[in-house]
């Protein structure tokens, strides 16, 4: 009898965003994951605009003026996981480009896209 997937939960997508911006804990994302730390309520379709909304606004708080990269692209991983969950497993170059693709339409600002050209990543 097949069995369906674990679901999966906000706190879980943004692990996994600040794993794959961060993998060695160099960019400050600590904050990030704090926020979200205790948000277990399972991903559906009708909360994936709230959790949007949430996490734009909690990545706002931590960089208002948009200039730390990793802020900016641990947030556009998440927001791209709470739509795709299915992707939670992807290699995390090929993440990192489909989430910059999806939320800045394939063109990043420069501070991200020479953020992403350090970690060989190209849109």
């Amino acid at each position: 009898m097949p069995t369906e997937p674990d679901p999966v939960t906000l706190s879980a997508v943004i692990h996994r965003a600040v794993e794959v911006v961060d993998p060695d804990g160099r960019e400050g994302l600590g904050d990030l994951l704090e926020r979200f730390e205790d948000d277990d309520e399972p991903l559906g379709p009708g909360i994936a605009e709230v959790a949007e909304l949430r996490i734009a606004e909690e990545a706002g708080k931590l960089d208002p003026q948009q200039e730390d990269a990793a802020v900016t692209m641990a947030s556009a991983v998440a927001t791209y996981l709470v739509y795709r969950r299915d992707a939670l497993g992807t290699q995390p170059a090929e993440l990192l480009t489909l989430a910059a693709r999806a939320e800045f339409d394939g063109a990043p600002p420069e501070l991200v896209t020479r953020w992403l050209g350090e970690r060989g990543v190209t849109v």
